[in-house]
């Protein structure tokens, strides 16, 4: 169980590819906060994407992070977009305890098109279609899947659909990416990625608050009278202080994840648990891959050869993997 600190501004260093569990008493809220950097830069550096689908990515990356990481199990949370704009297909895997992978799949006259009319923001990116968010604990558990419309829409209210709809707790979230430049001292430059995002979460003891909150109260016999109800003071009060936190406030290091925790709730008071760290890592492998490769039947296989090889490219982390044919040859 982790630690749980009080604190009263920033850390002498404040965590980067690290989740920050938080709760506000006060506001019987709860969530989590995180800023990503290298993680992301060696995810985004294996694939030539174009920059808005670049920061797409990011944004999703952030998303699956601060839902993967609630998980208490072991298993996988996979977030997935399949959508007819020109980034068609995004999918992000968060797999327990801490290792993320992701890629983005687009069509670069697209892309390029909706950069010239300026459209490449995420909702023109994504265009129509759904997103799928999926936790897979293991051949043995059935897997839940929530499906939720892209309609335009940004990433951060489709999430927010998703809660209203699948989870039934009033969730609030912000997400941002930024890709900054840093001067050398011999007067060059490169520059790195950086992505961060907060999600609170309002979990009072007495459901019905939080059936005030903002959740419909779902569909009700015919000749009854829905009554409104006032949404709650204390979720009130979240969602405004949210709204406050600013784009670079998430990517800025100077900043970081506790001095944000602590401009938006020291009035109310706030607790952060330790930070929980995230890894780029893919499950690739080499036998993982043969494993599929033998599932297939002979004529599959064959279809695949190409120079008298068997060569498989992981489309998350770029590793290809080179097989004889004979390596599947059963009569042996």
């Amino acid at each position: 169980m982790s630690e749980h600190i009080a604190f009263s501004g920033m850390r002498e260093t404040d965590p980067i590819d690290a989740v920050v569990p938080f709760q506000v008493d006060a506001l019987d809220a709860r969530g989590r906060a995180v800023m990503v950097g290298p993680m992301l830069d060696a995810i985004l550096e294996r694939h030539n994407y174009p920059e808005p689908v670049a920061r797409l990515l990011g944004e999703m990356v952030v998303l699956t992070v601060l839902l993967g990481t609630s998980l208490k199990f072991e298993g996988k949370f996979i977030v997935q977009s399949q959508t007819d704009g020109p980034v068609s297909l995004l999918v992000v895997e968060f797999t327990t305890p801490d290792g993320v992978r992701a890629y983005a799949r687009w069509d670069e006259d697209a892309v390029n098109a909706a950069v010239a009319s300026g459209s490449a923001d995420p909702a023109g990116l994504l265009g129509k279609g759904v997103l799928a968010l999926t936790v897979d604990q293991g051949s043995y558990m059935q897997r839940y899947q929530g499906i939720v419309a892209l309609d335009g829409s940004s990433l951060e209210e489709v999430a927010r659909n998703y809660f209203r709809q699948s989870e039934q707790i009033p969730t609030e979230l912000r997400l941002a990416v930024g890709r900054l430049t840093v001067r050398g001292e011999e007067g060059g430059s490169h520059s790195h990625w950086r992505a961060g995002g907060i999600l609170a979460q309002f979990l009072p003891a007495a459901p019905e608050r939080a059936r005030g909150a903002d959740l419909h109260p779902g569909e009700a016999p015919e000749g009854v009278e829905l009554h409104e109800v006032d949404e709650d003071e204390a979720w009130i009060e979240v969602k405004a202080l949210l709204d406050t936190v600013a784009d670079d406030e998430l990517v800025d290091e100077d900043v970081g994840v506790h001095t944000l925790l602590y401009r938006l709730f020291h009035e109310r008071g706030v607790t952060a648990s330790e930070p929980s760290p995230v890894h780029d890592r893919c499950s690739c492998s080499r036998e993982r891959v043969a494993d599929v490769l033998t599932s297939l039947s002979p004529e599959e296989r064959a279809d695949s050869v190409g120079d008298g090889k068997i060569v498989v490219k992981c489309e998350f982390c770029s590793t290809s993997y080179s097989f004889s044919p004979s390596e599947f040859d059963t009569t042996h």
